[in-house]
């Protein structure tokens, strides 16, 4: 086989593609993304109370802290996608913000290790007054924090992106290998979020904080050792210069000569304006999946308090805690994710034609739907509960609550994928990891969007109700109206799936049918945008 002049080897001469790229060197990179969201979620999952119990935060000070803190990471993966795609490569991008990530994990370690530096201990329940971290012990603890935010959220994009630049888009056969790397990739995730869930933070619980921060850091580490066995095997993608100047240079024409007659001053090449209908293209579908990870945030949230309220014994001498109820949906797609692609994609291909059986954007768009009966589950099942407590003085079984998360682990196999295949295939050259730090973004606003929503809803209902308290206000459900805040996110969810009928249906844009740079032409950016806007997002 010929030598790839488009992708290079780790000594930077021009691939081979017998002997790198495919599934082997694609399997490191699952490999540090399964230890990389175990550490992180071990991590994020008990950081609240870590921030209270050791550090002695306010309880409202810490709950932001952390939705901050996830928050930050999720939008710092647009930094790591520039990064990588401009200046560094996803594979020394990686590599280095890897090694942030992991020294924000041993600090973290260190600090709740040596009691000079936290706050003296206390026990609240007994009347104590505790001492807030303040002054160094604060500044430590903050930089270790978003040490840990700043290598996550910069590694995050480029793991998805990385395994998928393992595979050559024009290859046939390797367009269904890339198909079944995205379904392996939703695997890996799953089952570093299901061991982070239960066995990382149980040993947090047992061992205590600098043990469980210590972990997070050997798994991490676990995790860079796996990309660098790779790094004989791997196909790199060089960088392509700042990738937001050529996007910044076609508005900035665009819009300043719009009123102008063409002129040479005026022309551009065209794949840079391809570019910028691109981005203009995915925002309505990006945007339809910020109410999906809203409903995310409330399994997270509201869920867990629910399965507070109910009996957690799964024996006499054996409780369910709470918070392992998030690992529901992931038990379900370790089992579904190699099934779905063993079975069901072969299947659908013999029907569609299409590599992955279905199109990226059909799939989002079932796991959209399915997200609505989620909500719908969780509100009869918070109307139920209600009724018991409060009328007949009886408390369901936490089992009542697994539909909603199963319904929603299977919503989340669909769009999740999907999401992700359809921004890394969309992408242009050169921009696979910026596009894919798009998709995490998704979730930041989800988050946001949660916090809002909650607001929102106790401010409006605390005062057009005859009670001067808000379905949300009281930190006891029975006296809430949880089940009316799930219905309204049930039909929120639904309207949101009907707008994405209308932006998916007018999408129709292939990038391979992009010009490549050595035929570009050079054209008015204003009159192609122009032409983007009447002709139904792209022509």
């Amino acid at each position: 086989m010929e030598a790839s002049p488009s992708t290079l080897d780790w000594r930077g001469r021009p691939s081979n593609p017998a002997k790198h790229g495919g599934m082997i060197p694609a399997a490191f990179v699952l490999g540090l993304q399964a230890f990389e969201i175990m550490a992180i979620a071990a991590v994020g999952n008990n950081l609240i109370t870590y921030v209270a119990n050791d550090m002695h935060f306010p309880l409202s000070k810490a709950a932001n802290l952390v939705t901050n803190f996830v928050g930050t990471i999720f939008l710092l993966s647009l930094l790591g996608g520039y990064l990588s795609d401009s200046y560094l490569g996803s594979f020394w991008t990686m590599l280095l913000f890897g090694f942030v990530e992991l020294s924000g994990f041993i600090l973290l370690s260190v600090q709740a290790h040596v009691p000079q530096l936290k706050p003296p201990p206390c026990n609240v329940n007994d009347g104590e007054q505790c001492v807030e971290a303040k002054g160094m012990k604060a500044m430590i603890f903050f930089v270790a924090l978003y040490l840990v935010a700043l290598g996550s959220g910069c590694v995050k994009p480029n793991m998805l992106a990385y395994g998928g630049d393992q595979f050559e888009q024009n290859d046939p056969k390797q367009l269904k290998k890339l198909s079944t790397y995205f379904n392996a990739a939703y695997f890996a995730f799953s089952v570093g979020q299901l061991v982070s869930l239960t066995i990382l933070v149980w040993v947090q619980t047992h061992s205590g904080m600098d043990v469980g921060f210590g972990v997070s850091a050997a798994v991490m580490a676990m995790g860079l050792i796996s990309l660098i066995c790779g790094t004989l095997y791997y196909r790199n993608k060089p960088p392509q210069g700042s990738i937001l100047t050529p996007v910044a240079q076609v508005l900035v024409a665009a819009f300043s000569k719009r009123n102008l007659p063409s002129s040479p001053s005026s022309m551009i090449r065209v794949e840079q304006v391809e570019q910028v209908k691109i981005l203009l293209s995915v925002i309505p579908i990006f945007s339809c999946t910020i109410v999906f990870n809203t409903i995310l945030a409330q399994l997270q949230t509201f869920s867990v308090q629910q399965g507070r309220a109910m009996d957690t014994h799964l024996t006499k001498s054996f409780n369910i805690p709470p918070a392992s109820l998030q690992s529901i949906p992931y038990i379900l797609l370790i089992f579904l994710v190699p099934l779905y692609d063993t079975f069901f994609v072969p299947f659908a291909r013999k029907f569609t034609g299409h590599e992955s059986g279905i199109s990226p954007l059909r799939r989002i768009g079932f796991g959209l739907f399915l997200a609505t009966f989620s909500m719908v589950a969780a509100a009869l099942l918070e109307k139920k509960r209600r009724d018991a407590a409060v009328n007949h003085h009886k408390v369901l079984s936490i089992f009542w609550i697994t539909p909603q998360y199963l319904i929603f682990g299977l919503s989340e196999m669909f769009t999740a994928i999907g999401l992700l295949e359809f921004f890394y295939k969309q992408s242009l050259k050169g921009m696979q990891a910026f596009f894919t730090a798009i998709t995490y973004c998704s979730y930041s606003f989800g988050f946001y969007l949660s916090t809002l929503l909650v607001s929102l809803v106790n401010k409006i209902t605390s005062t057009s109700s005859s009670s001067a308290a808000g379905w949300l206000h009281n930190n006891d459900l029975n006296q809430d109206r949880l089940d009316l805040f799930y219905w309204l996110l049930a039909v929120l969810s639904f309207l949101n799936f009907l707008n994405y009928l209308f932006w998916s249906r007018r999408y129709s844009h292939a990038p391979s049918a992009l010009p490549q740079p050595n035929n570009a032409k050079e054209i008015n950016p204003y009159s192609q945008l122009h032409d983007h806007h009447h002709n139904n997002i792209i022509p």
